[in-house]
């Protein structure tokens, strides 16, 4: 195993004494092409070209002697010090930082960034990336092959959004270039690159904030807010506890991508976005749409109406990860299933159409539950029964998609 292993963040700014130190004593240095090139690497050091940090973290526990692991801005920024530091390897690193490639994008960009959100761009978790730049008014995006800002642009589609692409930050081709989101995918952009996504509706911010990242105290207390919150226009099927229930069985959270068919007020897909949930809303009428717009607003979030009758309105919006129907019975269901979402919830006001849902949703491959819903609101000032409510909730869980 490596006597000492250093981790040296490189930012293209001159080493620091406690780098150099580290790195002159080296006998084993891994890292990228332009670090591996850098004088300050020790001639007579073994050089490990640092593509799978885990197969080098194998070599490094392998090798008798010095290690040092060159990375790009601040490695225990999602860097190479998690993959080191893995049980499997039992290695015991020191970390010289530098300034994290987000940190250098904002400051090349004039802003600040304690209110942003930051995302990591793979392949495999593209699509959740983009959701966060639906949701959110100010996302840094840390890009990989095939996973960058023209990818980021395609996936966008409609939602407009300005790019500031920051390519190969610390170096003598650092280039910042400011597009909009639709003419992303019309450019090669070089590697590495860090892309800041700003756009949508921003509620206006009161003095500093206290946590970086979306302030999750935003707007009123609570989950399923009263119809007054909405000018008391709540449709069918948008009572406080149905929707309490139903943002219960689908459990929206950041990097989902929600769609709620049938909108009507707005209400569910605000409380969606309030998650963190970048939403789609559907309505066939503009009316609808305006109240649903109107109610993102009312709470700063970030919500997409589309104006259509489902389900034919459906086949060109992006997969969703969870679902509410709020109107369109079995039909509008069935085309959801379709998209193989990993839950869907509905209701019904008969049993009759409760079990035609059903049984859609299990011939799609869903594990359905059903539960008569009744509630009762009382005048608390003689307690006598308001208004009453009976529906059937049902919900279906895909079980090679869950959780």
């Amino acid at each position: 195993m490596a006597d000492r292993v250093t981790v040296i963040g490189w930012d293209g700014s001159p080493l620091t004494a406690a780098a150099l130190s580290a790195l002159g004593a080296a006998t084993l240095v891994a890292g990228a092409a332009h670090h591996l090139a850098l004088p300050e690497v020790p001639a007579a050091a073994e050089r490990v070209r640092l593509g799978s940090v885990a197969l080098a973290a194998r070599r490094i526990a392998g090798h008798r002697g010095t290690a040092v692991v060159l990375a790009d801005g601040d490695p225990g920024f999602f860097g190479v010090v998690r993959t080191l530091r893995a049980p499997e390897f039992g290695l015991e690193v020191e970390v010289v930082p530098a300034v994290s490639s987000v940190a250098t994008a904002f400051a090349r960009a004039g802003m600040p960034w304690d209110d942003a959100q930051v995302v990591v761009a793979h392949p495999r978790t593209l699509r959740r990336a983009v959701n966060v730049c639906r949701a959110h008014t100010k996302v840094a995006v840390l890009t990989s092959p095939g996973a960058g800002p023209a990818e980021l642009g395609l996936l966008l589609d409609t939602v407009h959004r300005t790019f500031v692409i920051c390519e190969e930050l610390g170096t003598e081709r650092e280039q910042v270039t400011v597009v909009t989101s639709d003419k992303a995918a019309d450019h090669t952009w070089r590697d590495p690159n860090v892309v800041i996504v700003i756009g949508g509706f921003t509620a206006a911010a009161e003095g500093g904030g206290w946590i970086a990242g979306r302030d999750p105290g935003t707007g009123p207390r609570g989950w399923a807010l009263p119809a007054e919150l909405y000018d008391g226009e709540l449709g069918e099927g948008e009572g406080e506890l149905l929707r309490a229930a139903q943002l219960a069985r689908l459990g929206p959270r950041v990097g989902d991508l929600v769609w709620d068919i049938g909108s009507g007020s707005g209400a569910f897909a605000a409380e969606a976005a309030r998650a963190g949930a970048a939403v789609i809303a559907v309505d066939r009428e503009a009316d609808a749409c305006a109240r649903t717009e109107a109610a993102a607003r009312r709470f700063g979030v970030q919500t997409q109406t589309v104006r259509g009758s489902a389900p034919h309105v459906l086949e060109n919006l992006p997969e969703p990860d969870v679902v509410r129907v709020g109107g369109g019975g079995a039909a509008v269901v069935s085309a959801v299933a379709d998209r193989r979402p990993r839950r869907v919830v509905t209701h019904a006001a008969t049993r009759d159409a409760a079990e035609l849902i059903g049984r859609t949703l299990t011939e799609h491959g869903y594990r359905v539950e059903c539960a008569l819903v009744q509630s009762v609101e009382l005048d608390t000032r003689a307690w006598t029964e308001k208004e009453r409510s009976v529906v059937f909730l049902l919900s279906g869980v895909l079980p090679d998609r869950a959780p």
